[in-house]
C-alpha cells in the first residue's frame, strides 16, 4: 500500500499494486461504492497476462482524503498522480460500473498518456442528448440519483445511514441489493471468492464514512466536465444484457458517442459480471483483441 500526494488539493491518495513489477501497465478504477481493494484476478492471473495492476481509492473512500465538490474529470490529475508515483509514464485505464465514467475521463483528458481504455457496466452521462437515462433502471438506483436533484438531503440521509449499517456488518450492502439482482448477478455474488472479495471492498471503502459515496453519486449525476466524443484511443465498452443497475443503453449510448469505440453487450450477463470478465479485458489491453471465455460459477477474475 502506497501513499500518494493528490494534486492542488490537500490530502493524498492510497493506491496497490498487484501482479508482475515489469508488466503491462494498468490502472482498475473502483466502483461505486468501492475501494482499490475490490475485485480483481489473482496473481498468478496477473503474473500470467503481464499486468502489473494498481488501483487506488477514489476520494473520500478507504484511506484516501475527501475531496469536496470533486467531478468525474477531477479523477484524470488524481490517475495521474497514482501514475508518477508508481513510475507509470504509459499506461492502460480499466473502470467498472461507478469507474467506468472516470476511466473516461482519463482517456480525454491524458490523452497523450493513456495508451487503451475499457469501460465496464458504465453509467452514461445525465445530460445525455436522446437517452432516457432511468430506464430500465433499479428503483434503488433511480432514487439516489434522482434525489440529487429533488431532495438531495434526504440521499445524503440515506446513504449515512445505509453506511453506519455496513460498517459493522458489510454483508447488510449485499442484502439492500438482493431483491434487484437478477439471476446471472445473484450466481456471481453467491460465489464464496468473490463475495468474500465484494465485502473487502464495501468494508474498506466506508470505513471512514459515507463521504466517497455521497460524492460519487453527485458527480456522476453532475455535468462529467469533459466530451466522451473527445476519445482516440482504443476504447473498448462491455456491458452485461440484464444488467439494471447501470442499463446497458448506457453503454449503447457511449459507443455511439465516441469514434471506434468497440462494443460488446452480452447476452446473459448483468452488472456483476463484469468481475469475471477482467481478465478477458487485460488480455485485450494487451493483444488489442478480445476473445470472451465462457463464464463459469467459479471462474471470476481466477483463471
Amino acid at each position: 500500500m502506497s501513499e500518494v500526494r493528490a494534486p492542488k488539493r490537500p490530502g493524498g491518495l492510497v493506491a496497490e499494486e498487484w501482479g508482475s513489477p515489469s508488466g503491462t501497465p494498468v490502472i482498475l478504477i473502483h466502483g461505486t461504492p468501492g475501494s482499490r481493494n475490490g475485485p480483481r484476478p489473482r496473481f498468478g492471473v496477473l503474473y500470467r497476462l503481464g499486468i502489473k495492476l494498481v488501483s487506488y481509492d477514489r476520494p473520500g473512500y478507504g484511506g484516501s482524503t475527501r475531496s469536496k465538490g470533486r467531478t468525474v474529470a477531477d479523477a484524470a490529475a488524481d490517475v495521474a498522480a497514482v501514475a508518477d508515483h508508481f513510475k507509470m509514464e504509459r499506461f492502460s485505464v480499466v473502470g467498472r460500473s461507478g469507474g467506468g465514467p472516470h476511466a473516461l475521463a482519463c482517456a480525454t483528458l491524458l490523452k497523450d498518456r493513456v495508451d487503451r481504455v475499457a469501460a465496464l457496466v458504465s453509467l452514461a452521462p445525465p445530460d445525455a442528448e436522446g437517452l432516457h437515462w432511468y430506464s430500465e433502471m433499479t428503483g434503488t438506483n433511480v432514487r439516489e440519483y434522482s434525489q440529487v436533484d429533488d431532495d438531495r438531503s434526504s440521499m445524503i440521509a440515506r446513504i449515512v445511514r445505509q453506511t453506519a449499517e455496513i460498517q459493522d456488518h458489510p454483508e447488510r450492502m449485499l442484502k439492500m441489493l438482493q431483491a434487484e439482482l437478477t439471476k446471472p448477478d445473484q450466481r456471481v455474488v453467491e460465489d464464496v471468492a468473490i463475495r468474500k472479495l465484494l465485502l473487502e471492498t464495501y468494508r474498506e471503502a466506508l470505513r471512514a464514512g459515507p463521504t466517497g459515496w455521497i460524492d460519487d453519486i453527485l458527480a456522476l449525476s453532475s455535468p462529467w466536465g469533459f466530451d466522451p466524443a473527445d476519445i482516440t484511443v482504443p476504447t473498448l465498452l462491455w456491458h452485461g444484457a440484464d444488467d439494471r443497475f447501470s442499463p446497458p443503453g448506457h453503454t449503447r449510448w457511449l459507443a455511439g458517442r465516441i469514434p471506434h469505440a468497440e462494443l460488446h453487450v452480452m447476452p446473459g450477463t448483468s452488472h456483476f459480471n463484469a468481475v469475471e470478465v477482467l481478465p478477458d479485458i487485460l488480455a485485450w489491453i494487451k493483444t488489442g483483441s478480445y476473445r470472451p471465455h465462457a463464464l463459469e460459477p467459479s471462474g471470476a477474475g481466477s483463471r
